[in-house]
C-alpha cells in the first residue's frame, strides 16, 4: 500500500510540476489547439482530450449535423499502440439563422471532448504524444475550409490523476453540460402537414424552457428554418415541427434522435412512433415556465376559453381607439352621420359593416390557422407582412380619399370605397368598410389581444374561430350599437352642405394611410420599388380624374372606357413590378443606434451581465412606430440608456422572419409590439406595456441597471 501511495504522490508531483502543454496553431480564423482535463494518464484508465476552438469574431464552425448547409468538424487521431480515441462529445450547438436557411453550430469559444482510452500497458514515467488532423469549415458571409495538425504529450503515471491546472476545470464543465440521456421518453407522430414529438419524464420537472429548442441528429428529418412550436403540458412539452425529406419524400425512418435543448440544460431523446401522451400537452405555448400545472407560463398560455374569449371582446373594443384604425372609421362616422334620421337605414348599415368584419376576420383567422398548421412562420398582421397586398391597400387608400375629395363619386353612399362593391343601398359599402377596416387594423395589437391571440393559436382551430370571432364583435360593437340607438343618432345634425366640408376633411386622414402604407411598402421592397409605386399612385389619381370626366358628360363614350382600363392596367402593371424589385440589405438599416436581433447576441448580452432592451417591431406596426416616436427614440430615453449601459436590440418583424415568429411565440404572442427588458446580471426578463410612455421607459431602464436584490 506504502508502494501505491508513493507512486500516485510522485505522478501528482510530476503532474502538477509540468502539466500538459500543446501548442496553439492558427489556421486562419480559427486558433485551434487540444487540451487536457487531466494532469496524466493512469494505465488502463480513460482520460478526456478535448479539442479548443476559438473562433474569430463574426465566424462560426458547426455541430454534427450541420443545418441547411455547412459541414461538421472531424478529428483523425493518430495514437500510440493500444490507445483508442472516442466519438467527440458535442456541445450543445447555437442557431445560426441566414436568411432563408438555419445552421448549427459554434461561435467564440468551444470545448469538443473526445474520450481517450490508456493501455494497460503503458509504462508510468514515459511521455507520449497524441496526434490529431483536424479540419472544419468556419463561415462568416463566406465560408473557408481550414485544416490543422494538433499534438499534445501526454505523462502516463500510476493513481487517480489530478486535474490539469490550466484546462481542468474548462474540460469539466463542457463534459458537465453537454447533453445528456436522462431516461427521458419521446414519442413521435404525424399529425396533417406537422411532426409532433411528445417528450415527458422527470429531468424536466422544474426545467426553464425558455428558448427550448430540438436539434436533429439527421440533416433530413426535418425543415430547419422552420419555426418549432412547443406546447407544454403539466408532465412535459410536444414539440409541432415541420418534417423534412426523410418524410415527405423519402422513407420515413424508424426513430429521430437528437438534442432537446431547454434553458441552460440539454438531453439527448431519441422519438419513435406511438401515440402521443395528453400529458406532454394542453396548456398553451412555453415562455419561461416550468412544467408544473398552473405555474408560471405566457401571456395567454394559461388562459381558459371564457377569460380568452373575455380578453379578446374587451381588445376588440379598445381596437377601435388605435391610430392605425382611425382613417377607415372616420369614413364609417360620416356614413352614420348620413343616416342619422333615417334608423332602418341606420341599423341596416350597422349589420352591414358588422358582417363585413365578422367575415373579414374569420377569413384572416382561417387563413393564419392554415399558414400555421402548414409550418409558415405567421402571426397577426401577417398579411400586412406582403408587399403585394401593402402596395394595393395604398393604392386603395388613395382612391377612397379621391373619392372623398369629390374627384369621383362610386355609387350612393359615402363609404362606397369598393368601387363596383357600392350597391344602390350602399349595404355592400358598408361591408366593404368594415372589411377594410380590420385589413388596416392588423398592424395594431390592443391590450388584452396580446393574451387572447396567443391562446387562440394554440388552440385548435374550432376554438381559435370563436377568439378571433369574440374579437370581431368587439371591433364592431360600437358602430353596430350606436347604429341601433336612435336616441343619440338623432343628435347629429341633419344632412346638409356641411357634409361637403365634412368630406373633404375625412380624405385627410384617408391620404395619411395612403402615404403610411407607401413608407412601410418601401421599407419592405426597398427604395426603387416605391419609386415605382409612386408612379402607380399618380396612375391612379389619372385614372380616378378620367371616371370623374366621364360620370360629368351626359354619355359615357368608349375613349373614356379605353382610356380608365388603360390606367388600370398601368397601375397593376407598375405594382406587379415594384414588388419583384431587389430587396433592401441589412446594410441600409444598418446605421441606427441599435442591434440587430438574433438569439445568440441576447444570450451572449445577458451571459456579459449587460441589461438589455429588445424591441419587437415592425413598419407596418403603427402602435410600434408611435412608441418609437414618442417614447423610445427622445433624448432623456437615449441619456437613460447611456447612463445605465442598456444593450438595445430590435428585431424587425417587418418582413417574415422565422426566428422571430418562433421568440414571439415562446412569449406567447402572435404579433408586435412586444417589449423586453432584462435586467443586469442576467436577470429574467420584465415585458413593458404595450402603449409606452418617455417616463416608463426611463424608470424601467434605470430599475434594469440596479443590481439584483
Amino acid at each position: 500500500m506504502f508502494k501505491t501511495l508513493a507512486m500516485a504522490l510522485f505522478g501528482a508531483l510530476i503532474g502538477f510540476a509540468v502539466p500538459a502543454a500543446a501548442q496553439e496553431v492558427n489556421s486562419g480564423h480559427v486558433r485551434a489547439e487540444l487540451v487536457a482535463q487531466s494532469a496524466w494518464a493512469p494505465p488502463g484508465g480513460t482520460i478526456y482530450v478535448a479539442l479548443r476552438q476559438k473562433i474569430d469574431r463574426g465566424w462560426h464552425t458547426y455541430w454534427r449535423n450541420s443545418g441547411d448547409a455547412g459541414e461538421a468538424t472531424r478529428i483523425g487521431w493518430t495514437l500510440p499502440a493500444g490507445w483508442r480515441a472516442g466519438g467527440i462529445v458535442w456541445a450543445t450547438p447555437q442557431r445560426l439563422p441566414l436568411k432563408t436557411l438555419m445552421d448549427y453550430g459554434y461561435t467564440g469559444e468551444v470545448l469538443l471532448p473526445v474520450a481517450i482510452t490508456v493501455p494497460t500497458s503503458a509504462r508510468p514515467g514515459q511521455t507520449v504524444v497524441l496526434k490529431a488532423a483536424v479540419s472544419f469549415l468556419v463561415c462568416a458571409d463566406l465560408c473557408v475550409p481550414e485544416d490543422a495538425l494538433l499534438s499534445i504529450p501526454i505523462k502516463v503515471a500510476a493513481g487517480t490523476p489530478g486535474p490539469d491546472l490550466r484546462w481542468g476545470r474548462a474540460v469539466d464543465r463542457a463534459l458537465a453540460n453537454a447533453p445528456k440521456l436522462a431516461g427521458l421518453k419521446a414519442v413521435m407522430a404525424r399529425q396533417g402537414g406537422s411532426l409532433k414529438i411528445a417528450v415527458t419524464g422527470a429531468a424536466l420537472k422544474g426545467a426553464s424552457l425558455t428558448g427550448a429548442y430540438f436539434y436533429p441528429y439527421s440533416a433530413t428529418v426535418i425543415e430547419h428554418a422552420q419555426p418549432q412550436r412547443i406546447e407544454r403540458g403539466p408532465a412535459g412539452l410536444t414539440l409541432t415541427l415541420v418534417p423534412g425529406y426523410d418524410f415527405t419524400k423519402g422513407k420515413p425512418p424508424a426513430s429521430v434522435s437528437g438534442v432537446l435543448a431547454l434553458g441552460d440544460r440539454a438531453f439527448e431523446i431519441t422519438a419513435r412512433p406511438g401515440t402521443l401522451p395528453t400529458a406532454a400537452r394542453g396548456l398553451g405555448p412555453v415562455a419561461g415556465a416550468d412544467l408544473r400545472q398552473g405555474s408560471g407560463g405566457p401571456p395567454g398560455g394559461g388562459l381558459g376559453l371564457p377569460v380568452a374569449l373575455g380578453f379578446a371582446l374587451v381588445g376588440g373594443l379598445i381596437l377601435n381607439l388605435m391610430p392605425c384604425v382611425f382613417p377607415v372609421l372616420s369614413m364609417k362616422a360620416a356614413a352614420l352621420v348620413r343616416h342619422a334620421h333615417h334608423p332602418r337605414a341606420a341599423k341596416a348599415h350597422g349589420l352591414a359593416f358588422l358582417a363585413g368584419v365578422l367575415a373579414t376576420f374569420m377569413l384572416l383567422a382561417g387563413a393564419l390557422i392554415a399558414a400555421q398548421s402548414a409550418g409558415a412562420a405567421a402571426g397577426w398582421g401577417f398579411q400586412l407582412q406582403s408587399p403585394v397586398v401593402v402596395g394595393a391597400l395604398s393604392l386603395v387608400m388613395m382612391l377612397v380619399a379621391l373619392n372623398l375629395l369629390g374627384l369621383f363619386e362610386v355609387g350612393a353612399s359615402l363609404q362606397g370605397a369598393g368601387g363596383g362593391l357600392a350597391s344602390r343601398s350602399g349595404l355592400a359599402g358598408s361591408a366593404f368598410t368594415g372589411a377594410l377596416a380590420v385589413v388596416v387594423a392588423a398592424p395594431c395589437t390592443a391590450p388584452f389581444m396580446a393574451g387572447a391571440l396567443g391562446f387562440a393559436l394554440t388552440q385548435s382551430p374550432m376554438v381559435a374561430l370563436l377568439v378571433f370571432l369574440a374579437l370581431g364583435l368587439g371591433f364592431a360593437a360600437p358602430f353596430t350599437l350606436l347604429a341601433f340607438a336612435p336616441s343619440l343618432l338623432r343628435r347629429l345634425p341633419k344632412p346638409g352642405p356641411w357634409m361637403v366640408v365634412l368630406r373633404r376633411i375625412l380624405a385627410l386622414p384617408m391620404l395619411i394611410a395612403a402615404v403610411w402604407l407607401g413608407w412601410v411598402f418601401g421599407r419592405q421592397a426597398g427604395q426603387p420599388a416605391l419609386g415605382l409605386l409612386a408612379g402607380a399612385a399618380a396612375v391612379v389619381v389619372v385614372g380616378a380624374w378620367l371616371v370623374g370626366r366621364g360620370q360629368r358628360r351626359e354619355r359615357w363614350s368608349p375613349w373614356f372606357s379605353g382610356a380608365v382600363a388603360s390606367t388600370a392596367v398601368a397601375a397593376v402593371a407598375l405594382l406587379a413590378v415594384a414588388v419583384r424589385a431587389p430587396q433592401p440589405t441589412p446594410a441600409e438599416v444598418a446605421a441606427i443606434g441599435y442591434e440587430a436581433f438574433t438569439p445568440e447576441r441576447l444570450d451572449a448580452l445577458r451571459g456579459a451581465g449587460h441589461p438589455v432592451l429588445v424591441n419587437f417591431t415592425a413598419a407596418w406596426c403603427v402602435t410600434c412606430q408611435v412608441n418609437e416616436r414618442l417614447a423610445l427614440s427622445t433624448r432623456p430615453v437615449a441619456d437613460a440608456m447611456r447612463r445605465s449601459g442598456v444593450a438595445y436590440l430590435k428585431a424587425d418583424w417587418t418582413n417574415r422572419d422565422a426566428v422571430i415568429a418562433q421568440v414571439l411565440a415562446e412569449h406567447g404572442r402572435a404579433g408586435v409590439p412586444l417589449y423586453l427588458l432584462y435586467g443586469k446580471g442576467g436577470r429574467e426578463a420584465v415585458e413593458l406595456p404595450q402603449l409606452l410612455t418617455e417616463g416608463e421607459v426611463v424608470s424601467a431602464l434605470e430599475a434594469a441597471a440596479r443590481p439584483a436584490a
